[in-house]
């Protein structure tokens, strides 16, 4: 039996994907618009579903739009942006109680399914341009969101690790767009923007509950009036350019109190490849989880480190490491993660810790899976990839991975770019 029921079905210029599941006694809805990551559009795409969420013709202010959400059963409108690999992704995620559940008749589904158009469709506009005040004072609030992650050093220093990785790849722009480039939008370029977004973008809208594929596809056919644009650009994986032949060493010296160290590899391995799933366990082993080697044997053993892991960027073929350390202790700490990756080349792990892995990842993606939310992030990975692997089949394949598996993705890892953020104190 398949864990999960997904069905396809393509109206109006959207992918349409219909989850029924009696898991959830509510229903969620999630719009998720991909194109190509581009400098030169990054930062209009990272504001405008901030616009949009403001209000629609129907409900043209935004307290109207949250008093019609409270009328609707307290359901609730999220926006939100990432990057899986070289694609920058807008989802607007909206919660509505479902009406089976309820005394009260109202048809709460189409509703929400109304109101998701809305949304995307019917934008609050004059003329040829969105409405000044809102873009000037969503314009503010993005700044102060580029500039939180520089507040943030954990997540200032992933991203400076990947700005000196990635520096002439689009995977170097950071999914909430440049500061610098703010201040030069309007609302009217900011509106020529979203016309074109609606031409080019690849369109996907999630619906998971206790639900009826024939209504869903009668109130998709209904409110989502968009011409079929046909084929859209490709926004598939791409390939990792040459690691170069001595990895790069980036040191950056700010008044901090902890050095932060980031190591970025090169896996040479993405989601559509046949070792995808024993460079999970690889992972899982190496710094995935608690039971890893950079966990117990930097953090644990050796003291070195406040924290220290490591996650793979599955549509980029990354193998990212983070960790917090003293700034004294920088040569300690670099020597001993490379220590773990020649461990892992060299198959120094038991049959215990495989299986220990794969016994999380499966529970990992089986708690991910119960959550709306997470299944659906799960089932979009294969739209991103191109590719066809049901939740199914990913436990399958990686209770399959063999030690020799690991081995060879071990060997195929390569070190591209140390990062160091350290004290201006610190020699």
């Amino acid at each position: 039996m398949k864990l999960i029921d997904e069905r396809t079905f393509s109206l109006n210029g959207v992918k349409v994907h219909n989850v029924s599941t009696d898991k959830f006694k509510t229903n969620t809805l999630v719009l998720k618009l991909m194109a190509p990551l581009s400098e030169e559009d990054v930062t209009l795409r990272a504001l405008l579903p901030y616009v949009l969420q403001n209000g629609t013709k129907t409900h043209p202010k935004p307290s109207h739009f949250r008093a019609h959400l409270d009328e609707l059963y307290g359901a609730s409108l999220a926006v939100d942006l990432s990057k899986k690999g070289e694609s920058h992704i807008i989802t607007f995620r909206l919660e509505i109680a479902n009406e089976k559940f309820l005394k009260d008749t109202t048809p709460l589904l189409e509703r929400g399914i109304q109101l998701l158009s809305e949304v995307l469709l019917q934008p609050v506009v004059e003329g040829d341009s969105f409405i000044q005040s809102t873009v000037e004072k969503e314009k503010r609030a993005l700044k102060q969101r580029i500039q939180s992650v520089y507040d943030d050093k954990m997540r200032y220093a992933s991203q400076r690790l990947i700005e000196e990785m990635c520096s002439d790849e689009p995977y170097r722009l950071q999914a909430n767009g440049q500061s610098e480039q703010v201040d030069g939008i309007t609302a009217q370029s900011l509106y020529e923007y979203y016309r074109q977004m609606l031409k080019e973008d690849d369109i996907h809208l999630y619906v998971v509950g206790d639900i009826e594929e024939a209504e869903v596809k009668a109130y998709v056919e209904n409110y989502f009036k968009m011409e079929d644009q046909g084929v859209k650009p490709s926004t598939a994986i791409s390939r990792n350019p040459k690691t170069p032949k001595e990895p790069n060493e980036v040191v950056e010296r700010q008044d901090v109190k902890q050095g932060k160290l980031n190591m970025g590899y090169r896996t040479n391995i993405t989601f559509n490849d046949d070792l995808y799933f024993a460079l999970q366990v690889f992972n899982g082993i190496f710094g995935g989880f608690s039971h890893s080697k950079l966990f117990i044997n930097v953090r644990e053993k050796e003291s070195l480190a406040y924290y220290a892991a490591s996650r793979v960027e599955s549509h980029k073929g990354l193998l990212l490491v983070m960790s917090g350390i003293d700034f004294s202790n920088y040569e300690k700490a670099v020597n001993i993660i490379h220590k773990q990756v020649e461990a892992m080349r060299q198959g120094e792990y038991t049959d215990a810790e495989i299986a220990q892995t794969k016994a999380v990842i499966k529970n990992q993606v089986l708690e991910t899976i119960d959550t709306a939310r997470g299944l659906i992030e799960i089932l979009y990975n294969n739209e991103v990839a191109e590719a066809d692997k049901p939740v199914d089949q990913f436990l399958d394949g990686v209770e399959k991975v063999t030690k020799e598996e690991i081995q060879q993705v071990a060997k195929k890892i390569e070190l591209d770019t140390i990062y160091f953020l350290t004290g201006k104190e610190a020699e």
